[in-house]
This record gives structure tokens, sequence and C-alpha cells, in this order.
């Protein structure tokens, strides 16, 4: 999924120069000094635990200038892709797991672009699973460092305010949207003026009504036996998407309100909680007075709560421009990161789990919940990983927005997201 894509320090992006306004240093892009800098571009997602990371990188490599760049999913692809096709891209950045989208790994590596990392002296301990999506042909191109999961992540003192407690059906879910809606509050903070934001609560309800244990919907789809539009559980997805904004648990124009507005929201207490990527956990404590307490559950689906399952993947990843400027500060800069300590700080301000396991990590108690499901096997990957083309996401994110306005039914949504799959 092209999870993880919320602004932390928003820059609206499609150029390469308007990129470069974002940067961490005073030195542009093109300047004397820029070619002899460690250059890294990040999702604004990555803030928060990317700027600690180097930090700690330049003072154990003081030597190192480091020039960051940040930017939100959308104008970060588009520039990301023009920069590499014309050769500017940045040493390191951040790119997508698997082929959903047109930063990740398996639309990226075929065209020459990622530098193989498969002979750096971390590549064997990457877990097999998290291989399948960080790998291309058998070649290690990214380095995975978190795995994080999308769920609800709540304020703790606008939950006791409406009288509410983590729901573990679907009926509890509605309940929670009516205590809200008494207490003059929002059950879910939605951002759907950005694009990205569209699909999580999809994500998150499809996990358990179509990723059920021994499921062979990913392969029956890749096979032509099954579609979207023929998926009782997708259609059920978005039925109840559209029932929890009926049913007034929303804040109030989501189409109308962008994803930092929607975390403040929660920060704030005005509204209980969001559904989002745990990295975004970071931006809503900002917002937050001070001593504000978080916590977060997966999003129920039916009223058999044994039956929830959550959206867990390969979350933050980082890759090596094979026509880097200065390779030498990009290898040694994603050595660093691999390193236990380096990716369980990462991953600890991520609020996710660190992507390569080790014993050293803690995780924090109020997001322990993605842990847990990992560890009983109740966790699905984010559902584009395994989509053929970045098509089928886009047809997603402009689908939901389409049924929010009213000019597009899920069965709609569906057959366009059918075409887009099959238009690989």
């Amino acid at each position: 999924m092209t999870n993880r894509r919320l602004p932390a320090a928003l820059c609206v992006l499609a150029t390469g120069a308007l990129l470069a306004a974002c940067s961490n240093t005073a030195t542009p892009p093109g300047s004397g000094t820029a070619s002899a800098a460690l250059r890294i571009a990040s999702n604004s997602s990555e803030k928060i635990a990317l700027d600690a990371a180097i930090a700690a990188f330049k003072e154990a490599n003081p030597g190192i200038d480091v020039q960051v760049t940040y930017a939100d999913t959308d104008p970060y692809l588009t520039t990301l892709r023009t920069q590499l096709s014309s050769g500017t891209a940045p040493d390191v950045f951040f790119a997508f797991p698997a082929k959903g989208n047109a930063g990740a790994v398996q639309v990226l590596a075929p065209s020459g672009y990622l530098q193989d990392l498969s002979a750096r002296s971390w590549a064997g301990q990457v877990p097999q699973d998290v291989k399948a999506v960080t790998q291309a042909d058998g070649k290690q191109y990214l380095l995975p460092v978190t795995f994080t999961g999308i769920g609800a992540i709540y304020n703790k003192k606008a939950m006791r305010e409406v009288g509410g407690f983590e729901p573990t059906t679907w009926a509890d879910v509605l309940d929670l949207c009516d205590k809200a809606r008494a207490a003059g509050k929002s059950a879910f903070a939605l951002g759907n003026q950005t694009p990205w934001v569209t699909q999580l609560i999809d994500y998150a309800l499809v996990a358990t009504l179509v990723h059920t244990p021994g499921s062979t919907f990913d392969a029956d789809l890749a096979g032509g036996r099954t579609s979207f539009a023929a998926s009782a559980g997708w259609k059920g997805a978005m039925d109840k998407y559209l029932e929890l904004n009926k049913r007034g648990c929303f804040s109030k124009d989501p189409l109308g309100t962008p994803v930092e507005t929607a975390l403040q929201q929660v920060g704030k207490g005005e509204a209980v909680a969001a559904v989002q990527v745990l990295a975004t956990a970071g931006q809503i404590r900002d917002a937050a007075a001070q001593g504000t307490e978080l916590g977060m559950f997966p999003l129920p689906a039916t009223d058999d709560a044994e039956a929830t399952r959550m959206p867990g993947a390969v979350g933050t990843s980082y890759a090596i421009n094979a026509k880097a400027r200065n390779q030498a500060a990009a290898e040694k800069f994603i050595d660093f990161l691999a390193q236990p300590r380096a990716m369980n700080d990462y991953a600890a301000k991520s609020n996710a789990a660190p992507a390569i396991p080790n014993d050293a990590f803690t995780p924090d108690p109020a997001f322990s919940a993605l842990l847990d499901y990992q560890k009983s096997g109740r966790t699905v990957p984010f559902m584009d990983q395994f989509w053929p083309n970045p098509k089928v996401q886009q047809a997603h994110l402009s689908g939901v927005q389409e049924l929010f306005s009213g000019a597009a039914t899920p069965q709609d949504v569906l057959t366009e997201m059918d075409k887009a799959y099959k238009s690989n």
C-alpha cells in the first residue's frame, strides 16, 4: 500500500526544484556543494523517524553532509519518477514494497533505477516473507526498516469522554459512533480530500471480509478466476464504508478535509479516532495536549471478534539510486540504518516494529496489538502490494472519492478496478 503517506511537514510539490524547498538544509540541489552531499528523499510521514536517524548518522559520520527532502505521497511519486528518468534523483530514497504503485520496487528495479543490495551484510537477515516484497527477480533492492499496520488510532481521553471502549465487533463500532455523536464528537476523523487516505478503511475491512484464513483471493484474482466486482467481501467493505458515513461516524465533510486536519481532530479530542497507518500517531501526538495517551485497535468488520484480521506489512523501505552521485555515503547510510539500534529507534518513532526482527526491540504498549496480531497469524499484507500495476490503486482512490460525492456506486468502483487490473 502507498502506506505511511501522511504530511508531517507538508510540501505540496510537483517538480524537483520545488521539492528541494522542503529540504532540511539551505543548500539547494545543483549548487556548488550539493554533489558532495548525501541526498535523501522521503515521504512526509517519515519525517520524525528519519530526522532522528540522520542526526545519529551524522554524529557517527561527522564528515558527511546530508540533505533531506520530504513530500506527501502523490507529489513525491511524481517528482521521484521525473528525477529518476532524468538522472537527477537523490542518492537514497523512500521506495514502496512489491508493485502496487509507481514508486514500488518491482516497478522501479526492472527499469534499472535501483542499486542491487544483495551483497550487503544485512541482506541475509531479511525474513522470507519480507523478501517477497522487497526483492525483484531474486535480488534485494530495498532495505526494509519497519513493519507497520492499519488500525484505529484513538485518543484515550476522548474515548472516556464519550463513554466508549475499544470495539471488538461491528456492532460495537456503530455503538461508538452513536456515543461520540451524542457527546458532540466524531467517532472517526476522515481526511478523504487527501487521495491516499481514501483506501485505509476499505483495507481495514477487507482484511477480515476477504482475506479469511485459507483465502485464495489474490491467486484467484491473478488467475482470472474471480474479480473485484464478483467479490462479496470487497463490495461488503465499501457498503460498510458508506454505512459509517451515513451513520454520522465521520467528521464533517470528509471530502473537504485534508489528512493533516483529520489527525489534528484526533489529537485535540474533537474526534475519538482515525483509521490510519500507525506511523501517523506521531503527528496526532504533535497536535495533542501534553500527556495525551493514545491507543489502537483493529477495525472490526463482523460481529465475530475472533474473525477480525488486521492489515500488516512492510512499511518503511529505502533504496539506493543506481546512479547515485555519492554512492559510498549512500551505502554507508543504508548499512547504518540496517543496524538493530538504528532500526529499532526508527521503528519506535514510527509506532511500528523493525522489519528485520531482533531481541532488543521493546514495542510501545499502546500499539502492541499489531505485534500480537502478527504473532498470531492474523495480519494480511496491504492489498495493493500484489496488484499488477499502479492503475488499480488509482482506480480505488478516485473511486472512493466518487463514492463519497455520490458519483459512483461500489459496483462502479469495483468494475473500474477490474479494468485497471486487466490493463497490465
